[in-house]
């Protein structure tokens, strides 16, 4: 099992897990919180005061994983600024890796609960947030620990800019379904689909994650959902 960072001010606790290197726990204590949001504090007037050098918008990917999708984007986007949230300390671990060895700087990160950051950022602030491969939980019992929510989808309306986009991806048939029934019955939301391969298709640049390729050698096809935000 991963170890999961708990957020707790400017203090990162580790669960017993899988023991990091010696480089990745110097890595996770020190350059970490140069980097993580504290939530603790309030919320900037714009997200935008996050980073070092001027962005000309922040974007928001929901639980990273090993972080390949989001290096690709800050990379791609060096204008752009970049929120990873994040609760297992081991891809906190690989990402920040990465962030050093490359000198990515428009990456910000957050160790804890993203419901709990969709709530602390300012409204309107926020271009895109992706959520690709998230846990399914496909127990029936269990669907209520998933991301996508009606007051998830609230949340997001909440934090997008109008003609943001919130973009999901998952090879779960039922979690898509289940994400098309929460998001065609939320108002501030419109799906940008017009033809099957619209979604049957990753968008244009889109970077497949270790998992996305894992799905596709074993046969499950995910598909590439995105729907815009609304004017109000």
């Amino acid at each position: 099992m991963n170890e999961v960072v708990h957020h707790q001010g400017s203090f990162f606790g580790r669960r017993k897990g899988h023991k990091l290197r010696a480089h990745q726990a110097d890595l996770v204590d020190n350059l970490l919180p140069h980097l993580a949001l504290d939530i603790e504090r309030p919320s900037p007037a714009s997200l935008a005061e996050l980073f070092d050098q001027p962005v000309d918008g922040v974007r928001l990917e929901i639980g990273f994983g090993g972080g390949e999708h989001l290096l690709a984007e800050a990379q791609a986007h060096p204008g752009t600024g970049f929120v990873g949230a994040e609760p297992y300390v081991n891809g906190m671990a690989k990402i920040l890796a990465r962030i050093e060895e490359q000198n990515i700087r428009n990456i910000r990160l957050f160790a804890g609960d993203a419901a709990a950051l969709m709530a602390w950022v300012p409204a309107g602030s926020l271009a895109r947030i992706d959520l690709i491969h998230p846990d399914p939980w496909p127990k029936r019992r269990h669907w209520k620990r998933r991301f996508v929510q009606d007051t998830m989808v609230e949340a997001m309306a909440r934090a997008l800019v109008p003609d943001g986009e919130f973009r999901f991806v998952s090879d779960i048939d039922s979690y898509n379904a289940w994400t098309l029934a929460h998001l065609l019955r939320a108002p501030a939301f419109d799906w940008t689909a017009e033809r099957a391969d619209d979604w049957r298709l990753p968008w244009p640049n889109y970077t497949m994650t270790r998992y996305g390729r894992k799905a596709e050698r074993e046969g499950r096809r995910a598909a590439y959902l995105r729907f815009r935000r609304l004017a109000a």
